[in-house]
């Protein structure tokens, strides 16, 4: 069994540009919407869930709600799509569900750890749309790479991604696709930009380190600042003190100028 993308030590991000078809724009902008509102779901119910805490008498029905946003906190994925039927859509993939609950979790962390970081907000509507999905191996595999995933890629020009099918890319480094049988793929996100453009960003993971660092030894060097020069090194370098006279003259011929002028 491969291992996961946590115990790998090499991690790498890409963000190739991405050509849909209408269909798959309808598909990409359907996903987006339903991400944003389980987000803002869970954030409501957990806003009211706040607020309800704060009645102090014992009052049958707001316990009732307080139980129910409970119960619904604790497994959202059912809990919501259970009251919001179009949710079950088949044309809505599941896992960007599980990462739109895993990324509002992840907020309220943040703000546990870091208090400057404020409590999760309900994401606005904007022109923008954007939603994850994950990249699912075989449990049988004995190598999870870049090309027997769920999220994959066909060759050069073409990736597969679930519930979008085949789609049409470009951009990605030669020696990031010449190491597609030794990188897994992780968390993928698809994105539509401001101006139209679509983009797919891939977290890739491996054995091997994807930049290959030149590790240059150079002895330290010691630095002496005195009065009779500028600096002396260790390597008996020495920087003579600047001299300004030049300068100095000129601008003196500058002054009386003006004064004779005067």
């Amino acid at each position: 069994m491969s291992k996961t993308m946590a115990k790998l030590p090499y991690h790498y991000g890409v963000k190739v540009r991405v050509f849909p078809s209408t269909e798959q724009k309808r598909l990409i902008k359907h996903n987006s919407d339903a991400c944003r509102f389980i987000y803002n779901e869970m954030n409501g119910m957990n806003r009211e869930l706040f607020m309800l805490k704060q009645v102090k008498l014992p009052i049958a029905v707001v316990q009732t709600r307080i139980e129910t946003l409970k119960q619904r906190l604790k497994k959202p994925s059912t809990g919501i799509s259970n009251i919001h039927g179009w949710l079950n859509d088949p044309d809505l993939d599941s896992l960007m569900k599980a990462n739109a609950i895993q990324n509002y979790r992840a907020a309220w962390n943040l703000f546990r750890k870091v208090h400057q970081s404020g409590v999760p907000v309900f994401h606005k509507r904007k022109t923008e749309q954007k939603y994850q999905t994950s990249c699912i191996y075989a449990g049988k595999l004995n190598v999870a790479n870049m090309v027997n995933g769920s999220v994959r890629l066909i060759d050069k020009r073409h990736l597969q991604l679930p519930k979008l099918g085949t789609m049409r890319f470009k951009g990605i480094p030669d020696k990031i696709y010449a190491r597609r049988y030794d990188t897994r793929i992780g968390t993928t996100t698809i994105s539509m930009d401001a101006t139209g453009r679509y983009y797919v960003s891939l977290q890739l993971a491996s054995e091997q380190p994807f930049v290959e660092i030149n590790h240059v030894k150079q002895s330290p060097i010691g630095i002496d600042l005195n009065i009779d020069n500028f600096l002396t090194d260790s390597n008996g370098r020495v920087v003579a003190n600047p001299r300004y006279y030049r300068s100095i003259k000129k601008l003196f011929e500058v002054f009386e100028r003006r004064l004779n002028f005067r």
